[in-house]
């Protein structure tokens, strides 16, 4: 699935996330099941269809159409998160991401869909997420990588460089109102090198590639520096054992 024409649709989509969300993360739903469809191919050789799938950070539903086939459960802490598109009916639970309100072992996919670098303390949730999920199961975090083009959200493309507190300020300036992702609140940088630290401390890190880019590209994850930049978006994943 990991292709060039894949990553040109998701680049077009993206323009679309301020002001039809609908579109973006409609999309984004859908690429996410077939990213887990193939990752639960490859490492536990048996489809996502049917299994039980915690998505932390669910937000408003669209995520859940996309599981419709399986045993869905979505957490957001954020009540009005839960409500912005106005799909109601899917399974939804009101909780904190670092703090999962789900017994040991409960589901056999646990997956987190840029999340991690809107909260200050994504490694708790990341340690969460190992914890609920069954062994033998998927854990899959993705996240913006700060130093990527994308970092900044709807702030810009360069101006996170000059600095998160910069880039706040100009957005505000130019458009009369604050940035949705306010950064050092619901914003942060968070590197490469960070998730791919904690990953590995786990010791149960089964791959990590950029998530956006085409098959052909991911061996940029392996180079330090380069990394930061060329990733934008790191998916980690981990099978628990």
């Amino acid at each position: 699935m990991a292709t060039l024409s894949r990553s040109l649709r998701l680049l077009r989509a993206f323009s679309y996330e301020q002001f039809r969300p609908c579109i973006f993360y409609s999309m984004l739903a859908r690429d996410t099941r077939s990213l887990l469809d193939g990752l639960s191919h490859d490492l536990l050789d048996t489809p996502v269809t049917g299994q039980s799938v915690l998505d932390v950070g669910g937000g408003p539903g669209y995520f859940a159409d996309a599981f419709s086939d399986c045993f869905y459960v979505g957490l957001e802490p954020d009540a009005s998160e839960m409500s912005a598109a106005g799909i109601s009916g899917f399974g939804s639970v009101r909780g904190d991401g670092a703090a999962l309100p789900f017994a040991d072992d409960s589901f056999d996919v646990v997956y987190s869909s840029n999340v991690a670098e809107h909260i200050p303390n994504w490694q708790a949730m990341g340690d969460e997420m190992l914890r609920v999920a069954k062994p033998g199961g998927l854990v899959v975090l993705s996240y913006t990588v700060w130093l990527g083009p994308f970092g900044g959200h709807e702030t810009g493309l360069w101006q996170h460089y000059v600095g998160g507190q910069y880039a706040r300020r100009r957005y505000a300036k130019v458009h009369g109102r604050d940035p949705k992702n306010i950064f050092g609140e619901s914003l942060f940088a968070v590197s490469a090198g960070e998730g791919l630290a904690w990953a590995e401390g786990t010791g149960q890190l089964a791959a990590a590639f950029p998530r956006y880019h085409p098959w052909w590209a991911w061996w940029v994850t392996r180079v330090p520096l380069l990394r930061e930049f060329a990733v934008s978006n790191l998916v980690l994943v981990l099978r628990k054992g």
